[in-house]
C-alpha cells in the first residue's frame, strides 16, 4: 500500500505571522502613552491646586494683613494742673489762665506700626484761639496703643469778651473745645502703605471752682481721611 503524505493546508495569502517582539513593542507603546498621560494630569492638577492654595492665601493675607485700619485718636483725660482767677483792671475786670495736661491715645489695630509726626492740640474759647500744645512725633507699635501726655498753658481773656468771660467765671465753669490733628503712615512690609490724617474734635467744661478745679470733657469726634 502507498502512503499518502499528509497535507497541510497551508495559510491565507491574506494572514500574516506576528512576530511577538511586535506584540510588545505596540503593548510597551501604549503604556507609555497612558503613563506620559497620567503625567500630564498630575502636573495640571499639581499646578492648579498650588494656583488655588497661592489665591486662597493672597485672599487671607489681603483681608487681614495687607488690609489697612485706622488708627484711632482719642482723648483720655484733660486736667487742670494750674488755674489763676483773678480781677486785673476795670478795663479788664477778669482774668482766667490755666494750666492743662492732655492724655492722648493712639491706638494701631494693623499687623503693622503706625508713624506718625509732630501733632498739634488747640483749644478755643468762644471761637478764638487761646492756647496750642504740641506733641513731638512717635511710633505706635503693631497691634498696641500709645499714651502721650500734652501740656498746654490757655490765657482765656486774652482773647474771649470780657463781658462772656466775667457771666462764665460768675457762673463758675467755662466751656472749651479743642482740636487736635495728626498725620502719619501705615506700612505693612514695605509693600502697601497708606497716609492717615486724623482730626479730633472735643468739647469740654471747665470748672472753676476754688476747692477743686476740673474739666469734664463731654463729647469728642475722630475724623480720619
Amino acid at each position: 500500500m502507498v502512503e499518502l503524505d499528509q497535507v497541510r493546508p497551508l495559510a491565507p495569502a491574506n494572514e500574516r505571522a506576528v512576530s511577538p517582539s511586535y506584540v510588545e513593542d505596540r503593548g510597551s507603546s501604549r503604556t507609555s502613552c497612558y503613563r506620559r498621560h497620567r503625567r500630564c494630569v498630575l502636573c495640571g492638577g499639581c499646578c492648579a491646586s498650588t494656583l488655588l492654595i497661592l489665591g486662597i492665601v493672597i485672599l487671607v493675607l489681603g483681608l487681614t494683613v495687607f488690609k489697612v485700619k485706622d488708627p484711632e485718636l482719642t482723648v483720655n483725660s484733660i486736667t487742670v494742673t494750674g488755674l489763676s482767677v483773678g480781677t486785673v483792671t476795670s478795663n479788664r475786670p477778669v482774668s482766667v489762665n490755666a494750666t492743662l495736661t492732655t492724655q492722648v491715645s493712639v491706638k494701631n489695630p494693623n499687623h503693622a506700626s503706625f508713624k506718625f509726626g509732630k501733632s498739634t492740640s488747640s483749644f478755643y474759647y468762644q471761637g478764638d484761639n487761646i492756647g496750642v500744645a504740641y506733641a513731638p512725633s512717635g511710633k505706635a507699635s503693631a497691634e498696641r496703643t500709645l499714651r502721650m501726655n500734652v501740656t498746654v498753658d490757655v490765657l482765656i481773656d486774652e482773647a474771649a469778651s470780657n463781658s462772656q468771660l466775667s457771666q462764665d467765671v460768675l457762673k463758675g465753669s467755662v466751656d472749651l473745645t479743642s482740636y487736635t490733628e495728626m498725620g502719619g503712615r501705615v506700612s505693612v512690609l514695605g509693600i502697601v502703605k497708606k497716609h492717615v490724617d486724623i482730626g479730633l474734635n472735643c468739647s469740654m467744661t471747665m470748672n472753676l471752682s476754688l476747692q477743686q478745679q476740673t474739666i469734664n470733657v463731654k463729647d469728642c469726634h475722630a475724623h480720619v481721611n
